[in-house]
């Protein structure tokens, strides 16, 4: 475990797990987790695929879990730059991003802004792009007023409610109380204020444009089931993408990386192995 210091002051908490001794020769993987969520959510696939050889990175965005509040706001540019940072400062090379929800915006700005001469793959499960508010563009998205309301009638005036309803839909009936404590639990130790800026720019974000020219290959993986973020958004990003594909998994919720975590794990593992 480690703190970097980004160029605007910030320290962001980040763990790194090293690849078995023996196996494998520790290709890279780094792990971005969504809104709300801290890098403890990554636990149970960091954990498999270090056995297996890869080098395992994953950190809290800055307001979340363990790193600090931004003077600098939560812009997409932002968080994509703090992306950048880490990498640099652990200089992985030839490294697989894999990113949940919130975080595969984060993702596509960083390969938009900084290149993708570090990346060798990318990984988008529970993906939030193209954009998901209603537009002229996109009459089948959000009403922007849905948005509003939940920032003021759930996350401002009662948050620890909101997430008791909701982490049941996020993940499905064979999980565990003791699993949806947890991640409520991650969710209630970021900061507010993150969370309403985040959330902001997760609803006022349009990747239409830079979709198309992201080259590297990427696995787009979604479940049917998926209630925060719907199956079409996977479509029209693979749609878009040169060198994307679909993983669609059947009776799957947005929180699939546990609840199909055998599934997702030996798929990811062989996505980055090659």
């Amino acid at each position: 475990m480690g703190v970097i210091r980004t160029d605007d002051g910030v320290e962001l908490f980040y763990r790194d797990w090293a690849a078995e001794e023996g196996k494998g020769g520790g290709r890279p993987v780094l792990f971005v987790s969504s809104w709300s969520l801290t890098s403890d959510a990554w636990a149970y696939q960091m954990l498999p695929l270090s056995m297996q050889g890869c080098r395992c990175v994953a950190f809290d965005r800055r307001g979340h879990g363990r790193s600090a509040e931004s003077p600098s706001g939560y812009g997409f540019d932002r968080l994509a730059d703090d992306i950048a940072a880490l990498l640099e400062a652990l200089d992985l090379r030839g490294v697989t991003l894999v990113g949940h929800s919130m975080a595969t915006g984060e993702i596509l700005r960083y390969l938009t802004r900084h290149g993708a001469g570090r990346v060798a793959g990318v990984v988008m499960v529970g993906t939030i792009t193209p954009l998901l508010a209603r537009t002229a563009d996109n009459p089948g998205g959000v009403d922007p007023a849905a948005f509003e309301a939940f920032r003021t009638e759930n996350l401002l005036r009662d948050f620890p409610k909101w997430l008791g309803d909701n982490v049941g839909p996020f993940l499905d009936e064979r999980t565990s109380a003791e699993t949806k404590g947890w991640i409520a639990g991650m969710a209630l130790n970021s900061s507010l204020k993150a969370l309403l800026d985040c959330h902001r720019a997760i609803a006022s974000a349009d990747f239409s444009r830079e979709l198309p020219g992201i080259a590297v290959p990427t696995l787009v993986v979604h479940g049917d089931r998926d209630v925060t973020t719907p199956l079409d958004l996977a479509r029209r990003t693979v749609a878009l993408m040169p060198n994307a594909t679909l993983s669609l998994y059947e009776d799957a919720p947005h929180g699939l990386f546990l609840t199909h975590r055998d599934r997702f794990n030996a798929e990811l593992l062989a996505f980055v192995l090659g």
